[in-house]
């Protein structure tokens, strides 16, 4: 341990009188003296002393040879008061980091050394400490800002308390030292800054006493007689205890079995037991016992495990309250080794100090017990009850360890309302999953029945089932109907995971077994209320399911199945950010299920998806090439899938035409009335829900899939809906504008007249006029003939007159001439691009900057390029430029470039 002295001798300070010298020169003589037996020592020290980080640096003060004393006897040493003071000081200005916490919990383990070495000064050692704590500047901030003490601070203060419990019990100190403390921690709790032992605690009325003296106290009381060096009195007084915990967990029990048959056999619990049972009065014991500051439990256990280590392996374990979480000691890896060591004096040759230590961790992980409020008191609980069990997984189970886990688990299943797996609990009690999935394990291979009762009674979680359908597995999403006359369960979080993981076990283990797996199955549906907790259960037996080597559990998968179909009712309604992984992973799951169950998803899917959802990542993933060849199905299952995924495509279109139409007509492509059916869908809703953008994408796959007439149709309701202002020169729909014109000057003459009209209408930005107008006029229109047959073949009779009206202009024969823009339909394009060339023009001048002149040159400059091609053009461009010199002679700079350009 670092801080291994604090101390030097008071009865002898030669060392302290010589200066460097005169040292030098005693260990010179001394070392020569004694050579054999000193020399690897002070090769040792010399080392040590010499690296600058080493722990013999960071110890105050050396030991004193001269301060003799045996174990028994008081040692009176002398304490470098100033350099603990100092070092105190200085680790808590470090913060909370690693090094700093470990050094102040290496000071807290030397004052547990001078207390076993009934070293006077362990308490005064302890005096300083505190006042150091005590005068910590982060208290006032805290305080001033409201804000919380940290996670790891708040530690180190716990242990500081426990340890001045250990001082006060200690049952050989006299008057005058009692007298003592008691003024000191009086005085301490005076300061305002000085934290409270439960930050979160609220003054409430005293708990009745009944001549019993509460657990934590007489565990308080173990400890103290533990770490003054009273081992076998600690011991005795331990194993008293623990028996009275047991007589009172039967007693409890048997006035249980009284009240239910008192209460005429029925189903109910006597409403009082309960509320009685969860203030902790119907055991005796006060409050709950895991969580309490002083960690009854897991001291009395250390004290038991302790005295049943095996010889060799005396590492004595630290009070389980000094234990400092997120201090991990990578040293003590190892697990401790156990024997059983009989109870001195007792009469049950069973009884050892081991089956003692087990049975007291049981029986306080199992004791029911009310949430207490506030966060900080909520996560106490987690973290005792995960230490205690840790160290009980560290044990290795022999018969007499499973025969007591056996009792235990019965005596708790039978325990009513006192016992955290009985039946009629209270609401508020804190779940026993954790504790539940510890027994499990523990007893699954000796009592499998037994084990899947513990697990099975725990995972139910009251809190969130005091309501009406809390039966109702499906409806039962209940986070929104969280009881509000509650206190906040800050560590429900972690609860649900806890519940999540016992479930996962449960299954695991259910794997080959069909009606326990269906049991496990039921339990889980019924309590786990959130949606991303049944995923993550789901995902588990999935993978349990399908091993990567080693047979598959088809049962096992059907569950992870029925698991997934329930989360996505779930969350079809209620937004979930991790929705569309939940969505892939059920099509996953569906797909190694088997074709049934794919079939089944599709036939059923406005139950699980959206419309979006079913037609994209579900039916698409569904009849991938990929998907298809993993099933390896025949021609029947083929065709049976296609045709579920053409009934799913076609109701989700005429549901949301908008954001299914594409991903329908591409599932519908191998079915020529299908087809023809999505391709109407969308006919019907272009005019009153679909954009302009979305029609124009589904026309552009129809040209692509060989169906130029149609993706036409679709290009004259998509121009409908576009709408461009003279400025909007760089708008999104422009490529598909350019594209919709040449499609239909491709097919012919027809087509590119009943294009323009609407062109000309909603397009008044004179650039994008201009460019078309130049396109249609490079090449005849129809010229891209011969169009593939299947556009008329399948089902399209009814646009024939089209395509022969095509032929009439000349569309296919080649050699004809490009159009005129003197005559219809370009001319009325020419007309449109000049009158937007003008308004624009106007338009720009009337807000125009110098910077942008060298812009507006360029843009007359293309204006005049599309003026001329108009018979009587050059004389309107030239009427054009003399209406803006009159107009805009003020601005002399731009009116001289224009004339300087233009003339």
């Amino acid at each position: 341990m670092p801080i291994n002295s604090v101390i030097q001798s008071a009865r002898n300070q030669t060392l302290l009188q010589m200066d460097r010298q005169q040292l030098q020169k005693f260990i010179q003589y001394l070392i020569s003296e004694h050579h054999t037996e000193v020399l690897p020592t002070a090769q040792k020290l010399a080392d040590e002393i010499l690296q600058q980080r080493s722990e013999i640096n960071q110890i105050p003060g050396a030991p004193d040879p001269t301060a003799g004393a045996s174990a028994d006897d008081d040692h009176s040493w002398h304490l470098d008061e100033e350099q603990v003071c100092e070092q105190v000081k200085s680790y808590l200005s470090q913060g909370s980091y690693y090094n700093a916490n470990k050094q102040l919990n290496s000071l807290f383990a030397k004052v547990r050394e001078m207390l076993r070495a009934r070293d006077s000064n362990g308490a005064r050692m302890l005096t300083l400490i505190t006042e150091q704590f005590l005068s910590d500047p982060r208290l006032i901030l805290w305080k001033t800002q409201g804000t919380p003490m940290t996670d790891k601070c708040r530690q180190l203060w716990d242990q500081l308390g426990a340890l001045w419990v250990c001082i006060v019990l200690n049952p050989h100190c006299t008057q005058s030292e009692k007298q003592h403390w008691k003024a000191l921690l009086e005085k301490w709790t005076l300061i305002d800054v000085c934290p409270q032992e439960d930050p979160d605690f609220r003054p409430q009325p005293p708990p009745r006493q009944d001549g019993v003296k509460p657990l934590p106290t007489c565990a308080a009381r173990v400890d103290a007689l533990r770490s003054h060096g009273h081992q076998s009195a600690a011991l005795r007084l331990a194993v008293s205890v623990i028996r009275t915990m047991k007589q009172q967990q039967l007693v409890a029990q048997r006035r249980w079995h009284e009240s239910q048959q008192q209460a005429g056999h029925s189903s109910h619990p006597v409403p009082c037991m309960a509320r009685c049972a969860a203030s902790g009065a119907s055991n005796g014991w006060g409050d709950g016992w895991v969580g309490h500051p002083l960690d009854p439990v897991g001291c009395l256990f250390d004290t038991l495990a302790d005295a049943s280590m095996v010889p060799d392996d005396q590492a004595p374990r630290t009070p389980s309250f000094f234990d400092p979480v997120g201090v991990e000691d990578t040293s003590s890896n190892v697990p401790p080794r156990y024997q059983h060591v009989p109870v001195v004096g007792s009469r049950d040759r069973s009884e050892t100090y081991l089956t003692l230590a087990v049975e007291v961790g049981l029986i306080g992980l199992g004791q029911q017990r009310i949430m207490p409020s506030g966060l900080y008191a909520q996560e106490k609980s987690c973290k005792q009850e995960d230490r205690l069990i840790a160290k009980l997984q560290e044990i290795e189970l022999d018969n007499s360890l499973v025969a007591v886990l056996r009792r235990q688990a019965i005596v708790l299943l039978e325990g009513g309302p006192t016992s955290g797996l009985g039946i009629g609990i209270h609401p508020e009690s804190i779940p026993m999953h954790t504790f539940a999935r510890f027994m499990f394990l523990a007893l699954l291979n000796y009592y499998p029945d037994l084990a899947y009762e513990v697990g099975l009674r725990a995972m139910r979680l009251p809190i969130l089932e005091e309501h009406e359908d809390a039966d109702d597995p499906v409806n039962g999403n209940v986070s929104s109907l969280f009881p509000t006359h509650y206190p906040r369960w800050f560590t429900l979080g972690h609860i649900e995971t806890q519940q999540c993981a016992l479930a996962s076990t449960m299954l695991s283990a259910a794997k080959g077994e069909v009606l326990r797996l269906r049991t496990v199955l039921e339990s889980a549906q019924r309590h786990i209320h959130s949606s991303s907790h049944l995923f993550k259960l789901a995902q588990d037996a999935f993978r349990f399911a399908t091993p990567e080597n080693g047979p598959r559990h088809p049962t096992l998968l059907s569950v992870a199945f029925e698991l997934g179909l329930q989360v996505m009712r779930m969350t079809l309604s209620s937004l979930n950010w991790r929705r569309r992984e939940m969505v892939r992973w059920l099509v996953t799951c569906a797909t190694e299920v088997g074709v049934e169950a794919l079939v089944s998803i599709m036939q059923n899917w406005y139950q699980l998806f959206t419309p979006t959802e079913a037609t994209g990542p579900v039916a698409s993933t569904i009849m991938s090439h990929s998907t298809i060849m993993r099933l390896n199905l025949t021609f029947a299952q083929q065709e049976e899938l296609s045709g579920c995924a053409r009934n799913l495509a076609l109701q989700c279109a005429t549901k949301d035409p908008p954001n299914c139409a594409l991903n329908a007509l591409t599932l519908c492509e191998n079915d020529a009335l299908a087809f023809e059916t999505a391709y109407q869908i969308v006919i019907d809703a272009a005019s009153h829900i679909m954009t302009s953008s979305q029609l124009f994408t589904i026309a552009r796959y129809m040209e692509h899939r060989g169906y130029p007439t149609r993706a036409y149709k679709l290009a004259v309701l998509a121009m409908k809906n576009v709408h461009l202002a003279y400025n909007q020169d760089t708008h999104p729909a422009i490529n598909d504008i350019h594209w919709a014109c040449a499609l239909s000057h491709s097919l012919g003459k027809t087509e590119l007249t009943n294009m323009i009209p609407l062109l000309v209408k909603n397009v008044q930005c004179a650039t994008v006029l201009s460019d078309i107008l130049r396109r249609c006029s490079m090449t005849a229109p129809g010229m891209s003939c011969p169009h593939p047959p299947t556009d008329n073949a399948k089902h399209h009779h009814h646009h024939h007159h089209h395509r022969s009206s095509s032929r009439a202009t000349g569309g296919c024969g080649g050699g004809v001439k490009p159009l005129s823009y003197d005559r219809a339909p370009l001319r009325q394009l020419l007309e449109a691009a000049v009158a937007a060339y003008v308004n624009t023009t106007h338009s720009r001048l009337t807000h125009i900057s110098p910077r942008h002149y060298g812009d507006f040159i360029d843009f007359l400059g293309k204006a005049r390029d599309t003026f001329i091609l108009a018979q009587d053009g050059h004389a309107q461009f030239t009427q054009l430029v003399e209406n803006m010199k009159v107009a805009y002679k003020g601005k002399k700079k731009l009116m001289f470039l224009v004339k300087e350009r233009f003339g």
